[in-house]
C-alpha cells in the first residue's frame, strides 16, 4: 500500500500526460474534443481510472472512447516514461457525465428562475381570500348577556339545588 498522498500526486501527474498526450501523440481521426477531467490511482498504484468528457454529440463520444481505448497502450507508455515509476499503472478511461448533469441542473434552475418570476408577477395586487383577522371567535350574543345576569340574581335552578338550605324557623 502506498501512501494516498503519492497516489494522488500521481493521479494528478497521469491527468496532465495524458492530456498533453491526447492533443500531440493520438493521431486518430475518430478522436473528439476530449477534455481530460480527472484521473484516480488505487492505493497499491496499480490501477488509474481516467475520466474524460467529449464535447459533441452521442456518436462522437462512442467515437471517441474507442479512439482512446485503441491508444491506451500509446498512452501507458508515455505515462510510464514521463513518470519513472517502477510499476505503470493500467489505464481505464470513463466517460465523465458530471457536465452533463451539471447542464440539467443549470436549465432545471432557470426552469424554477421562470415560475418564481411568474407568481411574483401574479402575486401583485393580490389579497388574501378571508378576512383581515382569519381567526375564528365565538359570536357574541345576548344569551350569554341573560344568563350572566341570572346567575348574579341568585343562580339557575340547578345553581339552587345545590346550595344548602339555611333556612331557620322562627319561633
Amino acid at each position: 500500500m502506498a501512501d494516498p498522498a503519492r497516489a494522488r500526486k500521481l493521479a494528478v501527474r497521469i491527468r496532465q500526460i495524458v492530456s498533453a498526450a491526447i492533443e500531440t501523440q493520438v493521431k486518430d481521426p475518430r478522436l473528439g474534443m476530449v477534455t481530460v477531467t480527472d484521473a484516480r490511482v488505487t492505493s497499491d498504484l496499480r490501477e488509474a481510472t481516467v475520466f474524460y468528457t467529449v464535447y459533441g454529440d452521442p456518436t462522437q463520444v462512442e467515437d471517441s472512447a474507442k479512439a482512446l481505448a485503441s491508444a491506451t497502450g500509446v498512452l501507458r507508455s508515455t505515462v510510464g516514461r514521463q513518470t519513472g515509476v517502477k510499476f505503470v499503472p493500467t489505464l481505464t478511461f470513463v466517460a465523465d457525465h458530471v457536465p452533463d448533469t451539471a447542464r440539467e441542473l443549470d436549465a432545471a434552475l432557470e426552469r424554477v428562475r421562470h415560475a418564481d418570476a411568474e407568481l411574483a408577477r401574479i402575486r401583485v395586487g393580490a389579497r388574501y381570500a378571508g378576512d383581515a383577522d382569519p381567526y375564528r371567535r365565538p359570536p357574541e350574543d345576548d344569551d350569554e348577556d341573560d344568563a350572566a345576569e341570572d346567575r348574579s340574581d341568585g343562580g339557575t335552578a340547578d345553581d339552587m339545588a345545590d346550595e344548602p338550605t339555611q333556612r331557620r324557623s322562627v319561633s
